[in-house]
């Protein structure tokens, strides 16, 4: 087994064995891109370390030759006291985790070796700077030692010396630090910082591979559904200074908005700085063009390279840079991470440029993608209160509550608040807030900095870099410089897309693609690319997409998104409001004819009901369940009806009404009413209150066809766990819509099947079949009866606690359990095909507009996926991508 490799012997495609930062250190090492030389630790490495608790075998002797090697690259051996190699060491997991495991600059420094390197740079400053620098981030990475006492006593330097800034600190001041430093580790650990060079380098490969578990990187894989086996590489890397003086910086640069995909020069420059000042956002940062005026050499230099490195990778490049004394040198490339708005326009001009075609580009964007571009923007036309202006990092309308610390923004979001995770900059153990909050505020930073380029990834809005916000976290308020202040509490509106800042709450609109939706033509660059990847994927895609819609608003806007049909409209919403008496009627009345009449009232409001649907959908499948939760849910709350009836007693009085209506409810309260009187059981229970529904839609189809319309109703029997149920009430739904033939003179083709929403259906699916034309997976409650929980119940409850163990990287609600739900769904369509080959299967719960769940729904076979009206756009763009992913792996 082999656990190092150098930089010279890997490539972009093996991000899988070096982690991406590895790979691409690799590819433009190979490129003959100026990358100083090092060496990558891979991944298997970190498993297996992880998985024996400690260094493989053989794996210390690989680092030794690795390291002898590049101490003979670079002329100088690791932390010699004359002329010292320094190396950095830096996680690269395959995925990009931004700030979420450790990285430690300037390993090989100690007691000795400072002095060397003062000598060679002709600068005790920088040495000392160095070193400070090691101690700081050794002691809280390596060490565990709080980093707040390192800022404690950097801040307590500045103001001995009367200065905000460390620039200001001389050789003499950062030699005290130093000192100060040291005495924090000995205080804190015990133990003398570790001054053998190979000792450190080891202990920082550690406390790299150990980040991996650590609680925020736990948190960020969930949030961004990266797999936990996978590992991190090690990059072991010669040093470059960028805080050798004002002729060395440290950058960041984009070879396109990230925010908003234009082209164009976008990054953070820092002059005297190493790269984590940049990305810290400890110094607010010049942008890049201003990089031309500073050392035009380097930035021309940089400008060749971003438009190569993007015509090799045929994407947007996120780059990581240092200029030493003139010299630049290339530290690190990914395919950057970018908003929602920038990646489609970014596909879509890739396209236009040539480098990629439009299959490569629906790819490239995705479902969760164009669900954020949805979410509404705020009102251009309302008035507001600006209090500031920063950075536009991650674009999108976020109101909420300004709360000044994660805690605090995770408790507040709990109990239901909105927050704004206001910040002077954020940093990786941040993230809980940052994943709670609706938007991120800070006062330092750029579009480079910890805080974008998390909420970038997560699809946060986030407003950085707003200089003239004073921030006091520790007394939970920011101040504008006209004076006004924002305390804990005071609801704050920031624009992701501008960079504004408002006092209150801004009202919001919709966004430009919901407007495209819906139909306006605009002329918007951002609504055209959409359109153009709608599009194609829609011309590539098998899967058919319908909406679940319950009203005639609800199903014309699905349509309007390009829903195909409805694959669920829940009658029982029908049943609600005003109608409510006619059902307590139904459920008081005595004898049959009780019965009847209280069913003939609810019919006329029925079929009107369904007309109207129908005209909404008219020409497509509408999908209509019959009534499906228990009679209960429609009556009075036991308890609250109980109060009434007790307290008339008291006073002496009778309320028949409630009284009898007191009777029945107990008669039908269940200890478990999901489990109970609902679904088939109400159709064979009360059978004429199916025929009733069974007749409404009859009748409505023939109305719609007496008004040269083209209905396409399809009845669904909810709950079916037995063959034999289907049959009975398939049988008098047959005899309902029979009758309206002969009433009506006409032929209606109205297709007859059932949900499949029970385990049991599911192994019997091949039985079933036998009478259902089609099968609709009710996923949430087959996930519910699969998992043995309530949805109502135990997402408020234990949820946290199987996020945590690891038991669910997501909820299984929110994407398809597909080893053990998703099995059920395989299983009972190959079942339910070998009996009717024809047989048409989709799915209706939520299920249906997730991304990874459409996926899987395509791979099975389903004819189609229903969802609600927002996603159905989102559903039909996973749909073309699933077999457009197919085809290109085929073609790989």
């Amino acid at each position: 087994m082999t656990w190092v490799y150098d930089f010279a012997d890997g490539n972009k495609d093996q991000k899988d064995l070096l982690g991406g930062k590895g790979a691409n250190l690799a590819e433009m090492t190979r490129l003959g891109l100026p990358v100083p030389p090092g060496f990558t630790i891979s991944t298997e490495t970190c498993r297996a370390y992880l998985a024996e608790g400690g260094e493989p075998e053989g794996l210390a002797e690989e680092v030794t030759a690795h390291l002898a090697a590049l101490e003979e690259a670079m002329g100088k051996r690791l932390g010699d006291a004359d002329d010292p190699l320094l190396v950095s060491v830096r996680s690269g997991a395959k995925f990009s985790m931004p700030g979420m495991m450790e990285t430690v600059l300037n390993v090989g420094l100690n007691d000795t070796s400072v002095a060397g390197l003062a000598a060679r740079s002709e600068s005790d400053r920088f040495a000392q700077d160095s070193y400070r620098r090691l101690l700081q981030m050794f002691g809280s990475t390596v060490l565990h030692v709080d980093a707040e006492l390192f800022s404690d006593a950097l801040d307590e330097a500045k103001r001995a010396k009367g200065t905000d800034s460390d620039l200001d600190l001389d050789a003499d001041d950062l030699r005290g630090v130093v000192e100060a430093f040291k005495a924090i580790i000995v205080d804190q650990t015990g133990s003398e910082f570790p001054q053998d060079p190979r000792d450190q380098l080891d202990l920082a490969v550690r406390a790299v591979f150990d980040s991996w578990n650590t609680d925020r990187a736990r948190l960020y894989r969930r949030q961004e559904r990266i797999p936990e086996d996978l590992g991190t590489a090690v990059n072991v890397q010669a040093m470059v200074f960028g805080n050798f003086g004002m002729d060395s910086g440290s950058g960041v640069a984009f070879t396109r908005d990230p925010a908003s995909g234009e082209q164009g020069v976008y990054g953070d420059y820092l002059q005297n700085a190493q790269g984590e000042d940049v990305v810290a956002g400890i110094r607010n940062t010049v942008p890049l063009a201003d990089m031309a005026e500073i050392d035009r050499r380097s930035y021309d230099d940089l400008m060749g390279i971003m438009t190569r490195l993007e015509r090799h990778y045929r994407d947007m490049c996120d780059i990581e840079f240092t200029v030493e004394r003139g010299k630049l040198w290339m530290l690190q490339t990914r395919v950057g991470k970018r908003t929602p708005e920038a990646a489609f326009r970014i596909a879509v001009h890739m396209v236009d440029e040539g480098l990629i075609q439009l299959d490569e580009a629906v790819l490239r964007v995705s479902g969760d993608q164009l669900a954020q571009l949805m979410f509404p923007r705020f009102d251009e036309t309302s008035e507001r209160t600006l209090l500031a202006t920063g950075m536009n990092a991650s674009p999108g309308a976020a109101v909420g509550k300004a709360v000044f610390d994660s805690d605090t923004a995770v408790e507040w979001a709990e109990r239901g608040e909105d927050v704004i995770l206001v910040r002077k900059e954020t940093n990786p153990d941040d993230l809980r807030g940052m994943v709670a909050a609706r938007g991120i505020l800070t006062s330092r930073g750029g579009k480079t900095s910890h805080a974008a380029v998390v909420a970038r990834g997560m699809g946060r809005t986030c407003v950085c870099g707003a200089e003239s916000l004073d921030v006091d976290a520790r007394a939970k308020e920011f101040r504008v410089r006209d004076g006004e202040i924002v305390r804990e509490g005071d609801v704050i509106s920031i624009d992701g897309t501008t960079g504004e800042v408002f006092a209150g709450a801004v009202p919001v609109a919709d966004s430009v693609v919901v407007r495209h939706f819906e139909g306006e033509s605009l002329d918007d660059d951002l609504a055209h690319a959409v359109a153009r990847i709608m599009a194609h994927a829609d011309g590539a895609r098998r899967l058919r997409v319908r909406t679940n819609a319950d009203t005639p608003d609800d199903a014309a806007r699905a349509r309007r998104f390009g829903a195909q049909g409805i694959g669920l409209c829940r009658t029982e919403h029908m049943f609600l409001g005003e109608r409510r008496e006619l059902v307590e009627q139904l459920i008081v009345a005595q004898g049959e004819d009780g019965v009847e009449d209280a069913l003939a009232a609810l019919l006329p409001l029925q079929r009107q009901d369904f007309t109207e649907i129908l005209e909404a959908m008219d020409g497509l499948p509408v999908t209509i369940r019959l009534l499906d939760p228990p009679l209960h849910e429609f009556l009075p709350d036991l308890t609250d009806l109980s109060v009434e009836v007790a307290l008339a007693e008291e006073r002496g009085e009778v309320d028949e009404r409630a009284a009898t209506l007191l009777t029945h409810v107990r008669r039908l309260h269940e200890q478990n009413p999901m489990l109970g009187l609902r679904g088939v059981r109400l159709g064979i229970q009360i059978p004429g209150l199916f025929r009733m529904q069974a007749r409404a839609i009859a009748e409505a189809a023939a109305d719609r066809m007496a008004a040269n319309g083209s209905p396409r109703p399809e009845i669904m029997v909810p709950l079916v766990a037995s063959v034999r149920e289907l049959e009975i009430v398939r049988a008098a739904i047959e005899q309902q819509v029979a009758a309206v033939e002969e009433e009506r003179g006409i032929t209606l083709d109205i297709a007859i099947g059932t949900m499949i929403e029970l385990p049991r259906a599911a192994f019997l699916a091949d039985r079933i079949a036998q009478a259902a034309d089609f099968f609709s997976f009710g996923t949430n409650d087959l996930t519910q009866m699969a998992w043995g929980f309530s949805r109502d119940d135990v997402e408020s409850s234990f949820f946290s606690r199987y996020f945590e163990h690891g038991i669910f990287d997501v909820s299984p609600f929110e994407s398809l359990d597909q080893r053990g739900v998703g099995g059920m769904v395989e299983m009972g369509t190959t079942k339910g095909r070998e009996t009717r080959p024809d047989l048409k299967v989709g799915v209706c719960g939520e299920h249906g507009g997730d991304p990874r769940s459409v996926h899987f729904f395509d791979d099975v076979g389903l004819n189609y996926v229903s969802c609600s009206p927002f996603r159905v756009p989102v559903a039909r763009l996973e749909a073309g991508r699933s077999v457009l992913a197919k085809r290109d792996s085929e073609e790989r």
